[in-house]
Order: structure tokens, then C-alpha cells, then sequence
């Protein structure tokens, strides 16, 4: 067992550990590692606590592994945990795959032991045969990142971390061990099964890669490593890329730049739409998949200037012009309850759902008001009072040099998204003549006369 005392140094997984939890069945692999602990106990200085899980799949079968382990534990004096579920009904309740249902029953009580022991490490037997078995299965079903990695060494859990110290070793020398040791684990008759995915990759998969080269395992373990490395660096320049996109960032939302995003490495890009995906949805769902990930780079490439995507659990992903905006709130095109009409007072102000416009009266020389959010112009060439209200179908402002041009033009031609045109605030005066519309065009101004009364109307938008 060299070659796992070298795998533990070199991974550091029990330089920090006081306390290790060991999830125990009963078979040759975990019954394999609880020996191998209990018997360095004194070498790493740690305390062992036996854990094991019956998920009451198999009737008496996995109720006596259970009694086995906790037998064997107390021959040895070890410290040891047990408890039980029903997972069959676990997964009827949440609408889960059965392993899926197992997983979450099985760590749940792992969390609760290692929080009462105040331990440092979970132990799990994950060897390199499963290595090898779970990459290529997660490759076969296209997944990437830190998933095509496969198993992890290490990772944090509970009061600690999940430690995996058979990883560098085959399911062969564990079975090895336990007659050298004189260990008589028991065996799971599931594992027999050709129903089960993992199964068929371990009895027709994995002989032929051995028969190719006996120490694939250790290929495999170091591609997965190199893996975790690489993908660790990529995402960490893909989030500093990401600070530079986006608009704006609330729980349940995400604005972004498209031009600026497309501008991104295609392998940032990637990366950057992971980021995205995780912190909007905290735990990805089941369905999510890398087609997603596909249809949004296809979206935020397209020379189409809008499109909208519908992801699981109701997160929706619009684009509008440069802008994408990736929600779980519905998008809605046109509502009576964002329209509004208001009364512009002189001097005054009116709240909108997006900003504020004010209103003041001068007679000093307003020549040198300027900009995009403000419209100066003489009383005497307006017919007042004015109001503020909502675009209404059919609006058409009158432009110098242009003519008369319709508000959705307008709009269009500023690349306005969509879902704020309906709240874009319209100018009018007394007559109904759009006069102004913040940020975008406003009729023609008289030549300033400083004798003259003059009004400053300024917009000032909310930010995102």
C-alpha cells in the first residue's frame, strides 16, 4: 500500500485532518480503506470514525452489511455511526432517479456525522478502476469542465472535505489486500447487474483498455488532474473577462454586453456562460445541458439584432441588440399597467418607472445647457401645459430635415431594447405634439433670445 501512502503526501489529504469519517458498506473497497486507516491511525495521528448507510433497497441483504461493519468495528474499537432511509420513497417524493435519491440520503448522513465528530475529512474508496469508469462515461454523455474530470481528489464537505486516497490504485490490489489482510468484506449483488450504466463500462469497457495498457488507471487519474488544473486557470481569466461584460448583476438576473462578450476567446466565452448558469441557478438543473450552452453562443453570435431562449426552471435569455438579459422574471412585451399620463408642471417634476423628468423656468441664457438629457426651448414656441405619458400606436414625431418619422423607427434606429420602449418617457404639449423624447430627439429650437422666458426640462434615468 505504497503507492496510497505516496498518493496521500503527495495530495496533502491528511495533513490537516484530526478527526476522518470513513463511508463504509461493507465491501472489499471500503472495508479495504477502513483497515488501511485504522491500522496508520497512529502514523497520521487522526481519529477514525465508521460510518454506514443502509438505503433499504435490498431488504435483510443491506440491513446485515450494515450489522457486518458495525461488527467488524467493534472488534478493532473503532468509533462507529449507522442510520437508514427509505429511498425508494425519498425518490417518489422529489421525483429523482434512484441513484440521484441514494446520493442525497447517503451524504446527508455523512454531513451529520462528520458535524458531530467535528471532523476534518469524509474518506471515500473511490479507486482508479471508478476513475476511469466515470470519465468515460461523463464523456460519453458530452459533459465538460470540472464534470469531464471526473472523480475529484479532494473537494470541501461539511465541517471539512470529501478525501479519496484509493484513487491511484485498481480495484485488483484492493482485492489483494483484503486477502492479504485476511479481510472477508461482503459483496453487493447489484453490482452484477447489467441494468446499470456503470456496470457495463466496468465489465466490457474496462477489460480492453487494461488489456491495451495494465495502468491505464494512472492515465487516466493524471488526465484528470491536468483537467482540474487547466480548468481552474481558464475560469479564473474567464471571470476577470466577465467583470468587463457586464451591465448589471441582481439576484435572479444578468445583463451583458453582446459585443463585448463576443469579443471574448471562445474558450473564455464558454467558461464565462458556466459562471453565468451557476450563479443564477445555484445548483444546475438535471436538464441543463451543453446544447444550452450552445443555442446561447449561437445566440449572442447571430447577425439577427433580437431572439429569446427558454432554459429549464422558467430562466429566460433575451437579447436585444448589444444586450442580453438572462432572467427567471417573465418578460412581458406590453402591459396597460406600465402605461402612464402625466401632468408636467412649470416648475415641477413627474416620477417614472424609470427615471425622472424635471422641469424649470428660466431667463437667463440657457445656451449652454446641453446633452442627451435635456431639451431647452422658449415658452413662446410651445403650447403649454405639457405632459408625459407612454408611446401610443401610431406616434409620429416631426424631425428637422427628416420629416415625420414613426416612434418605433425611432427606437429601432437607437437599438432601444425592446421592454423599454414601453416605458420610454413621451413629451407632448397642450396640442399632443411629441416634443421631445429624452435621450433621442426633440423638435427644432428657435434661435435663443435672451429676453425671452425659457423652460429646462431634464431627464434623469434610473440606473440599471
Amino acid at each position: 500500500m505504497q503507492e496510497v501512502e505516496n498518493f496521500i503526501k503527495r495530495h496533502q489529504l491528511l495533513s490537516a485532518a484530526q478527526t476522518v469519517v470513513i463511508g463504509v458498506s461493507g465491501g472489499p473497497d471500503s472495508l479495504a480503506l477502513l483497515h488501511f486507516l485504522w491500522r496508520r491511525s497512529s502514523y497520521y495521528k487522526i481519529k477514525i470514525v465508521a460510518a454506514s448507510f443502509d438505503h433499504r433497497l435490498r431488504g435483510d441483504e443491506s440491513a446485515s452489511e450494515v450489522a457486518f461493519v458495525k461488527s467488524f468495528c467493534d472488534e478493532r474499537d473503532i468509533i462507529f455511526e449507522s442510520d437508514s432511509a427509505d429511498v425508494a420513497r425519498f425518490q417518489k417524493e422529489h421525483s429523482l432517479s434512484l441513484q440521484t435519491a441514494a446520493r442525497i440520503c447517503r451524504y446527508n448522513f455523512f454531513e451529520k456525522v462528520m458535524t458531530e465528530h467535528h471532523a476534518e475529512a469524509l474518506a471515500l474508496a473511490h479507486h482508479g478502476d471508478d476513475q476511469v469508469e466515470t470519465m468515460l462515461m461523463r464523456m460519453t454523455r458530452g459533459s465538460e469542465g470540472f464534470s469531464a474530470a471526473g472523480i475529484p481528489v479532494k473537494r470541501p464537505f461539511a465541517t471539512g472535505k470529501i478525501i479519496r486516497p484509493f484513487l491511484g490504485i485498481t480495484k485488483d490490489q484492493i482485492e489483494h489486500y483484503c486477502k492479504v489482510e485476511n479481510l472477508f468484506p461482503v459483496y453487493d449483488s447489484s453490482n452484477e447487474s447489467d441494468k446499470y450504466v456503470r456496470n457495463r463500462f466496468r465489465k466490457k469497457i474496462l477489460p480492453f483498455l487494461k488489456q491495451e495498457n495494465p495502468n491505464v488507471h494512472e492515465r487516466f487519474q493524471y488526465l484528470s488532474e491536468t483537467i482540474s488544473e487547466d480548468e481552474a486557470y481558464i475560469l479564473k481569466l474567464a471571470e476577470i473577462e466577465l467583470e468587463k461584460v457586464l451591465i448589471r448583476q441582481t439576484e435572479g438576473k444578468i445583463e451583458l454586453s453582446v459585443s463585448a462578450f463576443n469579443k471574448m476567446p471562445i474558450p473564455l466565452q464558454k467558461r464565462g456562460i458556466t459562471l453565468i448558469l451557476n450563479y443564477l441557478y445555484k445548483i444546475n438543473p438535471s436538464s441543463l445541458s451543453s446544447v444550452h450552452k450552445e443555442n446561447f453562443l449561437s445566440l449572442l453570435g447571430s447577425e439577427h439584432p433580437s431572439g429569446m431562449l427558454h432554459f429549464p426552471s422558467g430562466l429566460v435569455v433575451s437579447r436585444t441588440y448589444d444586450r442580453c438579459l438572462l432572467s427567471f422574471e417573465h418578460i412581458v412585451v406590453k402591459n396597460e399597467e406600465e402605461s402612464y399620463d402625466f401632468s408636467l408642471e412649470l416648475p415641477g417634476y413627474v416620477e417614472l418607472p424609470n427615471g425622472r423628468i424635471t422641469a424649470e423656468i428660466t431667463d437667463c441664457e440657457p445656451a449652454l445647457q446641453r446633452g442627451k438629457d435635456v431639451f431647452v426651448f422658449s415658452m413662446k414656441e410651445v403650447d403649454l401645459p405639457l405632459r408625459v405619458r407612454t408611446r401610443k400606436p401610431g406616434d409620429r414625431m416631426a424631425i428637422a430635415g427628416v420629416g415625420s418619422r414613426k416612434l418605433k423607427d425611432i427606437f429601432i434606429d437607437a437599438k432601444v431594447p425592446q421592454e423599454e420602449r414601453n416605458v420610454w418617457p413621451v413629451v407632448v404639449d397642450a396640442n399632443g405634439k411629441i416634443i421631445w423624447l429624452p435621450e433621442l430627439k426633440h423638435i427644432t429650437r428657435h434661435q435663443i433670445n435672451p429676453s425671452e422666458l425659457w423652460v429646462i426640462l431634464r431627464f434623469h434615468k434610473k440606473s440599471p
